[in-house]
């Protein structure tokens, strides 16, 4: 408690961090070279550091478990922290760009294992560029989830190239998810919302959920709910567009 009495970016009321000390630019060029190492190869990833407790206990029964979901641009880890809860026994982990909100997701972790002992030890964060770097973390077919939640929308035409949904970034997407895995979409520009559409409508590896698959799938409901730029857009009596589409074997 006296240590966050003399932290001011750590509440004292929660023991959270507060989200203004680690504002920053509502987004970033994904194209431009940013400064943090970057993994060889999946296997060049040390996971036991962002879930230690999880990597202890499969040293003991002699089974190392692997991510499963990934939120793309994770922002403030609301999505994150809501999933953790969820499915407990799955590893997830956040990718963002901005140094500073990453490290708030990562204080956020930290301080919500401490708060509740045994709880959030599944869920971590990275700093990464996810638009060229996804093959550095994943193996072939290892995600089930993949979010991207309220993405820049990058209005201009000549700016399109640097969208987190493509036709390119499909191809690596269909990659590092199994077949079955689902890739989740929303945004609040219906422009974009079309765009990633026709997009995923596009691609041969993926289909469309139905509305009944939509309705049961427990994810769906956080899409809109969980995030700090959902909640803003529900205050504001905005409209969201959803895509939800699921990995699929090419046809031979």
């Amino acid at each position: 408690m006296l240590e966050n009495e003399a932290n001011p970016t750590i509440s004292k009321s929660t023991g959270l961090p507060r989200k203004r000390f680690y504002r920053a630019r509502a987004h970033s060029n994904p194209l431009s070279d940013s400064h943090f190492p970057v993994p060889i190869s999946p296997s060049h990833v040390d996971f036991s550091l962002h879930y230690p407790q999880f990597f202890s206990l499969s040293c003991e029964v002699g089974c190392i478990k692997r991510v499963q979901f990934a939120d793309i641009g994770c922002g403030f880890g609301g999505l994150l922290v809501s999933l953790s809860t969820l499915f407990p026994e799955t590893l997830m982990i956040g990718m963002e760009l901005r140094d500073k909100v990453a490290e708030y997701v990562k204080e956020r972790i930290l301080a919500l294992r401490t708060t509740n002992p045994g709880q959030y030890q599944n869920v971590s964060v990275v700093r990464t560029n996810s638009m060229k770097y996804i093959p550095n973390y994943f193996e072939k077919g290892q995600l089930t989830k993949m979010f991207f939640l309220f993405p820049d929308p990058h209005f201009k035409e000549k700016n399109h190239r640097r969208r987190v949904i493509s036709p390119h970034l499909l191809d690596e997407y269909a990659y590092v998810l199994e077949v079955g895995g689902i890739i989740y979409t929303i945004t609040d520009v219906e422009e974009l919302g079309e765009w990633m559409k026709t997009c995923m409508d596009n691609h041969p590896m993926f289909e469309a959920l139905t509305e009944e698959e939509l309705q049961a799938d427990p994810v769906v409901k956080l899409l809109c709910t969980a995030t700090e730029e959902g909640q803003k857009v529900a205050r504001n009596g905005g409209q969201t567009f959803q895509a939800v589409y699921r990995r699929i074997a090419l046809s031979l």
